[in-house]
């Protein structure tokens, strides 16, 4: 008993100052972790990149229609006036400016990067290439040429949304922020969930199951999400290397996340056992055995 207890409080621990410490950064994303998936679930991590390809940043078009959305969104939340509308045209048009020019900068990279997509298209299509180990390793190698051909525009426009975000929300006044709350800027999503919504979500799910496990409350449940989350990271660098970066420390906490909820561990010195307590009274007594 003492042993399961010394357990999940290390586990729980763990989970508590991971999501704490991703909470307080206020920039934690897993998009790095994603980006470099590799095994055979690579594609699938990949693909929860968001704007992985650059679908949505490289669109002028659509960047264009997203700017005057939140233009939009910031203006109605806040009521503003004439005055500040204008302020917010000439953050748009500035960022637009800024948008083309970065488009221009990077004009040969780009095209590159649009010419490269059909090849790596077809190498993600060959079996040969992703059965043979050699093989698989230069797909990789030109996926991240081919990445990198595109990265410093994605980027670059990434950073100027960003800005163009903070400006229009610099326009409302202190009363105004005071009396409609504060406005939080969304992304476009790029697929059903994506790194926009995961970065948002892994904080609370850590510190959420950190104090489940301290505190011994739905000791099962928290442990088998958390033994579930481990899997995902174990998965998405599969087959794990030795060193620093490899992914056994997470299988083998995921293990010990399992028999944490096979065992029952919350009910020593744990809430579970008054949960525990409470269903027997009124469920009745477990039947003897024969």
């Amino acid at each position: 008993m003492t042993m399961l207890v010394l357990l999940r409080l290390t586990v729980g621990w763990h989970f508590y100052t991971e999501g704490i410490e991703k909470y307080s950064s206020g920039n934690w994303t897993a998009t790095p972790f994603f980006a470099n998936a590799k095994g055979p679930f690579a594609e699938h991590y990949r693909g929860l990149v968001w704007d992985n390809e650059g679908k949505i940043r490289l669109d002028r078009e659509r960047v264009d229609q997203e700017w005057k959305y939140l233009w939009a969104l910031v203006s109605d939340h806040y009521k503003f006036d004439g005055k500040q509308n204008r302020q917010a045209q000439d953050a748009y048009k500035s960022a637009l400016q800024q948008y083309d020019w970065a488009i221009e900068e990077h004009a040969n990279d780009l095209e590159e990067y649009e010419l490269g997509k059909e090849r790596q298209a077809k190498m993600d299509r060959d079996p040969v290439r992703s059965g043979v180990s050699s093989l698989s390793g230069q797909r990789e190698t030109i996926r991240k040429e081919w990445n990198s051909k595109g990265a410093g525009a994605m980027d670059e426009i990434e950073k100027i949304w960003k800005n163009y975000s903070s400006s229009l929300l610099a326009i409302a006044t202190p009363e105004q922020i005071a009396t409609h709350s504060d406005f939080k800027p969304t992304l476009p999503r790029s697929a059903r969930i994506d790194t926009s919504v995961i970065d948002a979500m892994v904080p609370y799910f850590d510190i959420a199951v950190g104090l489940c496990l301290l505190f011994g409350l739905f000791t099962p449940v928290a442990a088998l999400a958390a033994a579930g989350f481990l899997a995902s990271v174990f998965l998405s660098q599969y087959p794990p290397t030795s060193g620093p970066g490899s992914t056994y420390y997470q299988l083998i906490e995921a293990m010990a996340c399992l028999v944490l909820a096979g065992t029952g561990a919350g009910r020593f010195a744990g809430l579970d056992y008054f949960l525990h307590l409470i269903v027997r009274k009124f469920c009745g007594p477990e039947p003897a055995e024969a």
